[in-house]
């Protein structure tokens, strides 16, 4: 009798403690959200995000998980539509209880769940595949801006290396061809504040839906002007599409796209047609392996042939979502989860990642690159 007893209060400090523990954190387990379109003209990305972050978590589960926890990842798919980003948030945070999230997909669907639901309830992000300055806001202008850590450089950081390789090469027709969200706008302003600094500005600017191919009305736009260049903040169906049509009027000026329009899904979609689009890269080249990063990337996914830009930047964010849990301590809570995230000053083996209590802007690296003969993508 008298063990019974020492046996069940020792059960009921356990469901105590537990009942005290951080949402998402158990005595075994560490429960991550990440929402992403895993469906839709867009899914390709979300999956490819996945199966890395699975992937790696899998890899340190297998190795003993995270101070003795297990990291397991909650993914909802959102199509790449705001409303559903806003709602899957809503259901990770207060229905499925995760620790913390990581990984969205989109600038207008990521702010709005920044501002309506995970930054009000002060759950950090870690990873978003978005640019846009209104997730760069400083943290004094919007409080919400404090919950979210980017490991990618800027549009405008990506859009400035666009600019100023076409000013370089004598090109000054420079027409801009964009997404009407948070996305494509970012994108506008981006390469409009880059060329007032040569004193040039967009000689033609139109616009496609998000989630749409209907590219008639900006084609006639820009084509009258005989742009030299179009840059296109787009994703890789509208540019495909884009591509295309304005070939087919006749235009061949200089395509050049940014890092977001997934270099391997638009070579897949223009063929022979991608030959010679620049795009401006925000990750280090995934299929170099002299890179030590792009080589623990490569052996985690197996096989050299699937490396994608989306896929090593999902391996970005898993790692300094990890190294920062680990960092956390035995007992993490959101806050001091934060506090390790703020002191994050990492070098991942050819890719530096650092936030401060005032900086969420981990990296600023890009890169140009072009689609060669075949479809290879060229540095």
């Amino acid at each position: 009798m008298h063990f019974l007893k020492q046996l069940l209060a020792v059960a009921a400090i356990a469901v105590s403690t537990l009942a005290g523990a951080e949402p998402g954190v158990t005595a075994t387990t560490i429960t991550l959200g990440m929402s992403a379109p895993f469906t839709g003209p867009n899914g390709a990305y979300g999956l490819d995000m996945r199966k890395v972050i699975e992937g790696y978590f899998d890899q340190v589960n297998k190795a003993g998980g995270v101070n003795g926890r297990k990291i397991s990842l909650t993914a909802l798919d959102d199509g790449y539509e705001t409303d559903r980003t806003v709602a899957n948030t809503n259901a990770l945070i207060n229905d499925k209880k995760v620790f913390a999230l990581m990984a969205y997909y989109g600038s207008s669907p990521t702010t709005e769940a920044m501002n309506k639901v995970f930054g009000p309830a002060r759950v950090p992000l870690v990873g978003t595949i978005s640019g846009a300055g209104s997730l760069r806001e400083p943290i004094s202008q919007n409080p919400g801006s404090r919950y979210m850590f980017h490991v990618r450089a800027s549009y405008a950081d990506e859009t400035e290396a666009i600019v100023n390789q076409l000013v370089s090469l004598g090109l000054k027709n420079v027409a801009v061809f964009y997404q009407n969200d948070g996305f494509g706008k970012s994108g506008l302003e981006g390469v409009t504040a880059a060329l007032k600094k040569h004193n040039l500005a967009p000689t033609a600017a139109a616009t496609v839906e998000r989630n749409s191919v209907e590219v008639a009305s900006a084609v006639d736009a820009i084509a009258k002007t005989k742009p030299q260049a179009v840059v296109m903040v787009t994703l890789y169906k509208p540019t495909a599409a884009f591509v295309t049509a304005m070939k087919a009027a006749g235009q061949r000026p200089m395509f050049m796209t940014l890092s977001p329009v997934g270099s391997e899904q638009l070579v897949k979609e223009l063929g022979a047609d991608a030959r010679g689009i620049g795009i401006s890269q925000v990750m280090p080249y995934p299929w170099n392996d002299i890179v030590p990063m792009v080589r623990d990337y490569q052996k985690l996914i197996g096989n050299k042939a699937d490396s994608s830009y989306y896929g090593i930047e999902a391996f970005v964010m898993a790692r300094i979502t990890v190294d920062a849990l680990r960092r956390a301590g035995k007992d993490p809570t959101r806050e001091r989860y934060m506090e390790a995230l703020e002191s994050t000053g990492t070098d991942l083996g050819g890719f530096r990642v650092a936030f401060s209590a005032s900086n969420r802007q981990g990296s600023r690296f890009v890169e140009m690159t072009v689609v060669g003969p075949g479809g290879k993508i060229l540095k």
